[in-house]
Parts: C-alpha cells; structure tokens; sequence
C-alpha cells in the first residue's frame, strides 16, 4: 500500500491509489483549509508537492494557482489522485481564534434545575436483605430518571447526597456534596464553539473555552455538510456527530482541569444551536433541511442523558437542547430573541444575527417575525480570494487615503489575509472613495487621472481590475470578492426590507437595531451602513448584544423559568420564507445595489453615475 510522508514532521499516511488526497489527509487529521469540501470551487486546500509522481495539471486547477506556484510544486488537494508514494508540506496551520463567549444577560430568576438533598444510608442486614435501590426508594417518589443510576450507588452506609434533575434522582453520592454542581452552557455555531463551565450554586462562569467547529473538515457551512452525508451515507452522519462531540469533550476537560472541577460533579449541559448543528449532534437526519420543503425532524426542545451521546459528565447528567422554530430559526436565535427580551419590547426592534446565515426577528407591538436568508460564508472570511478566519494576521479594518492604505492587523503582526469585518472595510473604502460603482463593477483604471492616489493601489490585467492592500503576500480585493459580499449585501437587507414590509412598518418608524453573534460583534457601524447591509438612517440606533446564543444557553442552565419561557417564545414566533414571498426575487436584485459611491473626481464621477 502506497504512503504520503507529510513534511517536516515525517508523517506517514498508508492509502489507496485513486483516492482523493484531499479525502485522505482529512481522514488522518491533518489540517487543510477546505471551505467547499472538496468541491474545487474555493483554490484554499494547497499542499506543496516534493517527492513522488502526480497526474498533470488540468486547467481547471492552474486557475487557481498564483504566479509562480506551479513552479514550486503547489497542488490543490481536492483535484489530485495520487497513485503511489509521495511526500508533500502542508501550506496552512490551524491557528488561533478571537471566539466572542460573552454577551448582554438581562434579569432573570435563578433556578436551576440540578438540585441536591443530603439524608443517612442505613445498610441492609441478614435479617432484612433489602435491595439498595428500595432503601433509597424514600428518595425517588418518581423512580430514578435512567437505570445507569444503579450501576453508581454507593453502598456505604452513612450521610449521602441525592442529586436530582427537577424531580427525577440522576444520582446518589457518598458524602455531602451539596457546595459541588456544575454544569456547562455551550454555543454550536456554524463556525464556532463555546464552552462555559457554570457553578450551579453560585452562578458564576468559572471558565470558557472557544474554538472552530471540528465540523469544519466537512464543510464550512450546513449545506455543505448535509451534502457529505448524503455523499457518505454510510458513515457520513456518525463522522459529523463524532466530530462535534470529541471536541466538546476536549474543551470540556481542558475546563474541568483549569479549575479544579472533577467531571462527575457535572450534572447538567444546555445546548443552543442552529437546527442543523442540533440534529447532527444528536446524529439526527439533517437531510430534509438541506431541502424544500426544509422539514426538521425536531424543533422542540430536547432533555436527554449526556451519555447517550458520549458526553464527560456525571452518568445521569441531562443535556438540554433549548427550541427552534423551523429549519433556519434556531435555537440560537430563540436564545438571542429571550436574551434581548423581544417579546418585552414596546418599540419597534429589528435582531438581527449575522452569519453565514443571517437570521432576523423583528419585534412589533408584541409581536414576533422572523427571516433567514442565506449571506455565505463571505462574510467570515471564506470564499474570498485572500480571506481567512479571524486570527493574528488577519486585516480587520482598512482605510484608504490619498497618503496610501492603512491596515488594521489582529495581533498587530504582517498581514496574511482578510477577515470579514476587514473585507466589508475594505469593499466599504472601494465604494467610499469611488472605485466600485453602485452595481458592484470596478471602474476602468484608464478613467482616473495620471496623478490619481487610486492609481497606486488599482491592478488591471487584460479584463481583470483588483485592488491590492498589501505584497508578499499578496493580499488583493476582486472582482469575484466584491461580488460575494454584494450577494451577502443583498440576502441580508432585502430580509431586513421583508419583515418591515410584513409588518407594515416604514423604515424611519424602526427605533432600534440589536446585532447579536461572533461576527456581527465585530462589525462597525461606518461597515455596516456603508456597504448597505443596513439601510442609511440607521446611524444610532444599532446596539451590540455579544454573543446571546451561550448566554441562553447559560440562563436556560440557570433557570427552569427561562426554560418555560424560552419554549413559548418558540411556539408563538411566526416564520417567514422569503422565496415563498411575492416579490421577493425583485427585492433581492434591488437590494445588490451598493450605496451611492463617493467619488473624488470629475473623471470618475461621470462613470459612477
């Protein structure tokens, strides 16, 4: 059997000749960028080949290779079969990410559902051989909530604590342990994952972990992972539930470890997630979601054993999945809905979670309206000729002036690559300062004046304009780029002029703007108006909630109240399909049409128009 050795580590990986290599680097781990697994659309999962004979080129892989790559020996992964041994470097390491864990908590009752009772354990004897679980029987009117508990009964006599889930015993411990209940409220987005490890006694947050969503190797987005399942129908829903559960059990350790907390006195997990993170973390088909007529299996909440799903925690801990709504209004944005108390609202307030899919919800006079509408993965870095995560490296801000391009670096370090609050700056100047009109073209180099600033940034080849920020590496804005975000643009604004439309609101009536989500967090106003993802006259009235996904999930982990309040919102939220809409593919096509552009010359003015 043939092998690819990965430099410089050594790596050997046994395989079959003819398969992907792309397929066989993902199966043994090893990190390559892959935003449309494997479907030769995005140009980001590049190896450098070194030793071994590869197919030729086909053009469709040169399109993808910058100047002077093929030289070198850089292969796009997902277009290469490899037949025998070869040894290659990987161009790319996981890096570190800036994940938001925390978020706007508004009042509410604390009252979790874990509680616990200590009482005195009589032992059997030979004249009364009566079994453990009927001694204890005075402590479960109800009957234990799953028959694990009897494999963990202590069987010393003396002070013992019961635990109990609402009014099911989950566990009997020797001892007193009532000051030890833990329990951890977890965020499942699309891109990434949070962690929050909660004193139950207290409250208080003792530690959050964050990283990208293991589910990434499948798929950036939930239609690319729903399309592997049903191209690995075999194995492919198992590999995507491993995936997410092995990494929650990672953080979930790294937390218990940092602290102090021995796992076995974790009792409860809440869960707020998109519905498709929900169905594929319960290994749930999530197939008809990725499908008109978009039917979930399940939309109600969810309370079921941590082990049934592999979970470290205590052997009868319960994980709590918070509702959904419908196929693309989940959990996460029934979380954010309670957190930013839309139903308590008497003004007119537009949510709005900003992601690879953009839910809305808008609140008037009581009233629920929600929307999804898909923005792509542009918006976070992917899909972008030089986008990448947000990491140190990554531009998160761009100015233009006459002086020339200043750049805004996470972790202050050389620029790499562009993530999706420096790529909504950077199309933000393009426009600003006249070199994208409004209907997203790039002006012609040959209508700004010799002496033009603009001319030092501007790259025309033949029919191909770019605007270049940075060299080695370069780090360049297309035409295909700008397109991305337009597409974006438009998803989320002609959502935002649905709803209102629905509801019979004019825009100047609309009092407040509540972003929410990892992404939206780091969105300036300037970008967001700017680029017309929010409409102009919204100056002052956009709020920034953090991350309210993991903040319902921490309050649901807190109060059995929120829980019940929680599954009403669900219920009584009303969902509107956009493309079932009439009218709505005009209103899309309307909604691409960038800002007017502020031009800065005569020349330029006459083209902008």
């Amino acid at each position: 059997m043939p092998e690819i050795t990965i430099m410089p580590e050594e790596i050997k990986i046994p395989y079959e000749p003819g398969e992907n290599l792309l397929e066989i680097l993902l199966r043994a781990g090893a990190f390559v960028e892959n935003p449309c697994n494997g479907r030769g659309v995005c140009g980001k999962c590049k190896i450098k080949h070194q030793k071994g004979l590869l197919p030729p080129f086909s053009e469709e892989e040169q399109s993808f290779l910058n100047a002077g790559e093929e030289d070198i020996g850089v292969r796009l992964s997902c277009m290469v079969e490899p037949r025998e041994d070869i040894t290659i470097e990987l161009m790319q390491k996981e890096k570190e990410h800036d994940v938001l864990t925390t978020g706007f908590i508004p009042k509410f009752k604390k009252r979790p559902a874990i509680k616990k009772e200590t009482f005195f354990l009589s032992p059997p004897t030979l004249e009364n051989q009566i079994a453990y679980e009927d001694i204890m029987a005075f402590a479960s009117e109800g009957g234990p909530a799953d028959w694990r508990f009897l494999q963990h009964l202590p069987q010393n006599p003396g002070t013992c604590t019961a635990v109990y889930s609402g009014e099911k015993l989950i566990a009997v411990e020797s001892g007193d342990t009532t000051g030890q209940m833990y329990g951890f409220a977890i965020d499942i987005g699309t891109t990434t994952v949070v962690v929050a490890l909660i004193d139950l006694v207290t409250g208080e947050e003792l530690g959050a972990e964050a990283a990208i969503n293991a589910q990434k190797n499948y798929g950036l987005d939930v239609l690319t992972r729903i399309a592997y399942i049903l191209e690995h129908p075999v194995f492919g829903r198992k590999q995507l539930q491993a995936a997410i559960v092995d990494s929650l059990n990672d953080m979930m350790r790294v937390l218990c470890e940092s602290v102090g907390v021995d796992p076995g006195r974790i009792y409860e997990i809440t869960v707020a997630a998109n519905c498709t993170m929900l169905h594929l973390l319960l290994g749930v088909d999530a197939v008809g979601l990725g499908k008109a007529p978009y039917a979930p299996v399940f939309t109600r909440s969810k309370n079921i054993p941590a082990a049934d799903l592999g979970l470290i925690a205590s052997p009868g801990a319960r994980v709590y999945c918070l509702p959904s709504v419908s196929a693309y209004i989940g959990a996460d944005i029934v979380a954010g809905a309670y957190v930013a108390e839309l139903d308590k609202q008497k003004d007119n307030v537009l949510f709005i979670d900003i992601g690879t899919n953009g839910e809305i919800v808008l609140s008037h006079q009581g009233r629920l309206l929600s929307c999804s509408c898909a923005a792509g993965p542009a918006l976070e870095g992917m899909n972008i000729s030089a986008g990448m995560r947000a990491a140190a490296g990554a531009i998160e801000d761009v100015k233009i002036s006459p002086s020339g391009v200043e750049l805004k670096v996470i972790g202050g370090k050389k620029p790499i690559g562009l993530c999706g609050s420096g790529i909504l700056a950077a199309v933000r100047e393009l426009l600003l300062h006249g070199l994208v009109r409004k209907n997203g073209a790039f002006v012609k180099k040959i209508i700004l004046p010799g002496d033009d600033y603009r001319n030092n940034i501007m790259v025309e080849e033949g029919n191909k304009r770019s605007v270049r920020f940075a060299e080695q590496p370069e780090i360049s804005i297309t035409q295909g780029d700008v397109r991305q975000v337009q597409l974006a643009k438009g998803a989320i604004l002609s959502g935002f002029h649905a709803l209102l439309a629905k509801a019979g609101i004019p825009m100047d009536e609309l009092d407040k703007v509540m972003i929410a989500g990892q992404f939206g967090a780091h969105l300036p106003e300037e970008s967001l108006v700017g680029t017309g993802i929010l409409p102009q006259g919204l100056e002052g009235k956009i709020v920034y909630i953090g991350n309210s996904s993991k903040t319902g999930a921490y309050i649901a982990l807190m109060s059995v109240e929120a829980r019940k309040e929680m599954e009403k919102l669900a219920k009584e939220m009303d969902y509107m399909e956009l493309s079932a809409s009439e009218g709505y593919q005009k209103l899309f096509v309307e909604c691409l049409q960038f800002p007017y552009s502020r031009v800065r010359h005569q020349k330029s003015q006459a083209v902008g128009r």
